[in-house]
């Protein structure tokens, strides 16, 4: 993104982003990293349901379809909605390093309208680490990997200890997503955002 501030800048140290040898396949679906998340989870009714997919390195390729529900302007999405969908694809790239991070910054470029009904494809990457800073970058286009683009953003997450979110979460959902016993399914609870 060519206006970003100088906060996603990665600093000279900073270092090329190595995939961990457990993370998913080139090619394989991720999967909601939380059942109640508005982003990706199936547990809520006017969430985006953003699927990703693994891709070569520390890439990734997403896509979800703005409904009614995720409109702002009569027939077009709102841009809060994008905001997200591009927040939660960057996000998901955490897991391909296995490391809990959260948004610390999310810039975000509006390039074109994008109505209801539109499936938006996503790509993302992973940048550079410098500590516990992660730097990324996503594009999403109209109607197909080829189309237009339509909204990029630039990102800064920041890994977390999972007392980030039992500090900060409602108990119940921790305790929910602590208990669950698909030791990936709980590790994911705690991927993406503050």
């Amino acid at each position: 993104m060519s206006g970003s501030s100088a906060a996603l800048q990665p600093p000279a140290d900073a270092v090329p982003p190595v995939r961990h040898p457990d993370a998913p396949a080139p090619g394989e679906l991720l999967g909601a990293h939380y059942e109640r998340c508005f982003g990706c989870g199936p547990g809520q009714p006017h969430g985006l349901r953003l699927e990703a997919r693994a891709g070569e390195g520390v890439s990734l390729t997403a896509e979800f379809t703005v409904r009614p529900a995720h409109q702002g302007a009569p027939g077009l999405a709102h841009g809060g909605v994008l905001a997200t969908a591009l927040d939660e694809t960057l996000g998901s790239l955490n897991w391909l390093l296995r490391t809990i991070a959260v948004t610390g910054r999310l810039e975000t470029d509006f390039v074109r309208p994008v109505p209801v009904g539109t499936t938006l494809y996503l790509e993302a990457e992973i940048t550079a680490v410098a500590g516990r800073k992660i730097y990324s970058t996503a594009v999403g286009r109209i109607g197909g990997p080829g189309g237009p683009v339509a909204v990029r953003a630039d990102a800064l997450f920041v890994e977390v200890k999972i007392d980030h979110f039992i500090d900060h979460g409602r108990e119940a959902e921790i305790q929910a997503a602590m208990n669950d016993p698909d030791q990936i399914r709980r590790a994911r609870a705690f991927e993406v955002n503050p």
